[in-house]
């Protein structure tokens, strides 16, 4: 660090110097902390991919992370401090002497609110995660849209800084480095064609770029996305799903994969991006192995932490690695009448089939809403209920799940499937595309659903007594789906259809 700078941090303690400060160190950057304020600071350094060697350059990299993370955060960007010199030779904030250095300066929040303590408190709720992958999914459709390359091409260049990154320390064998690199090269060019097309539809965009949990926190208002990468645009200039991959990712690595689905689900519907969905387990592979590098480059250095550090990379290298298996399609539908608890097992069900993050969940409470713009916890009219409407949203879900099924991913489909033609349908889709087919049928006494309806509170379905009534009334015709006792709870109803599916016994087709 340079004397120069060692001058700006004495005085930005001055400023501090009636409160507690805390500081933390990057590798590019210093922070310190103090009562409500924060200062960051670049470090005086040239890098390959970051050049903070002159006060002008640090200064604009400063003006460039407080514009970008006010996209997602801005109150917490409070702005930037020049640091000039004084007539006298001293130091000032935005005087009109020589520039000598720049911080950003923010609000300080809670640290407990970081979404990484939060997972380490396992205090990461279902809702949370679903309202952050809507906020991630508004980020992305205001992000900037970029053509400078190939969708493909884009992640080969990360592939090739990867392989340049595992140069930089001893903790993996060349021989083993080889292989996944030869394995995620493979699983690029297999999906190679799908991601030019989606640079070419727009899904290339200036993104956060470091989207995992330590960047996220919990606010009274909602969760806030920050600390994105300002220092070099081409590094967050990705396609969309790979910057959620991130979180997917850092989400499974932490033992949570119920949430990691949740987050990849409620982003598609959102979304739309189906045709992505298939991507995702490449994607968060090669952010696994991002970290991997990383960690073991940090492991280098690290003293008396070289052993966590190596373990730690070890872990992100050896899911990479599990990333990139091979799980066959398969269709899986819970059906039931209202308050019966299909959502409720689908939902637990989704996380275990298939390639991480798990299954495509398509839901047709929630493609309904979507149909009229409606939030998750807004009543519908009763128009959006008529035969129609439903023939409407029926068709999208088989739709949407062939289309998945195609190309190689699994699905669970959760609707009431009271209709013995619409069960009928699934099974044809199944069979014609050659994929095991699982249906089941949650069942309970009618008093029973009824209570059940009573009690709960508003969500995604919108079914009332009065609807329950008029499905059990329907003629549902022979129900060749298994029959599941309601009455148990989703875990145990959960182990059974997996022991089911293990077992290869699907629905009769």
């Amino acid at each position: 660090m340079t004397e120069s700078q060692q001058t700006t941090i004495a005085f930005l303690e001055a400023a501090l110097a009636d409160r507690p400060i805390r500081r933390v160190e990057t590798h590019i950057s210093l922070v310190l902390m103090a009562g409500d304020t924060v200062f960051k600071l670049k470090k005086t350094l040239k890098l390959p991919y970051a050049d903070f060697s002159t006060p002008q350059l640090r200064l604009a990299a400063c003006e460039n992370e407080v514009a970008l993370n006010r996209r997602t955060a801005p109150d917490l960007y409070r702005g930037i401090r020049r640091i000039t010199r004084t007539a006298d030779g001293g130091v000032e904030f935005d005087g009109p002497g020589d520039l000598i250095d720049a911080a950003v300066e923010m609000h300080r929040f809670d640290e407990d609110e970081l979404f990484d303590r939060l997972a380490e408190r396992h205090s990461l709720s279902l809702p949370l995660m679903e309202e952050t992958a809507l906020a991630i999914a508004r980020f992305h459709d205001k992000a900037d849209v970029l053509h400078t390359g190939g969708g493909a091409a884009n992640l080969r260049a990360v592939l090739d800084i990867n392989r340049s990154g595992f140069a930089t320390s001893h903790v993996f064998t060349p021989g083993r480095i080889d292989a996944l690199d030869a394995r995620l090269r493979h699983h690029l060019d297999r999906h190679a064609e799908r991601l030019d097309a989606r640079e070419k539809d727009g899904k290339l965009r200036l993104c956060h770029g470091d989207l995992h949990l330590r960047n996220i926190y919990r606010t009274e208002t909602g969760p806030r996305l920050f600390d994105c990468i300002e220092f070099n645009d081409a590094i967050a200039s990705v396609d969309v799903l790979y910057d959620l991959a991130f979180l997917l990712m850092d989400l499974w690595h932490r033992g949570l994969p119920d949430l990691a689905n949740a987050v990849a689900n409620r982003y598609i519907d959102r979304t739309g991006d189906d045709d992505g969905f298939i991507l995702l387990p490449l994607l968060m592979a090669i952010r696994a192995e991002v970290r991997a590098h990383v960690t073991a480059t940090q492991a280098e250095h690290a003293g008396k932490n070289e052993d966590a550090l190596r373990k730690l990379a070890g872990e992100y290298f050896d899911l990479a690695e599990g990333l990139l298996g091979h799980t066959p399609p398969c269709l899986i539908a819970m059906g039931g009448f209202s308050g019966s608890g299909k959502s409720t097992l689908a939902v637990a069900i989704a996380p275990m089939i298939g390639q991480p993050p798990g299954a495509r969940l398509l839901e047709s409470d929630r493609l309904r809403k979507s149909l009229f713009g409606a939030g998750l916890a807004e009543r519908l009219p009763l128009e959006a209920y008529t035969s129609d409407i439903s023939q409407t949203v029926y068709r999208q879900l088989f739709e949407k799940a062939e289309a998945i099924l195609r190309e190689g991913g699994c699905v669970v489909v959760d609707a009431v499937f009271d209709r013995a033609d619409d069960r009928a349908t699934l099974a044809e889709i199944a069979q014609r595309l050659a994929v095991p087919f699982y249906g089941y049928w949650l069942d309970m006494d009618g008093e029973c659903l009824k209570a059940r309806i009573l009690s709960r509170c508003q969500g995604d379905s919108d079914a009332t007594v009065d609807v329950l009534e008029k499905q059990m009334a329907r003629d549902t015709g022979p129900m060749e789906w298994t029959k599941l006792n309601a009455a148990s709870s989703s875990q145990n109803l959960a182990a059974q259809v997996l022991k089911a599916m293990k077992a290869d016994q699907p629905a009769s087709i």
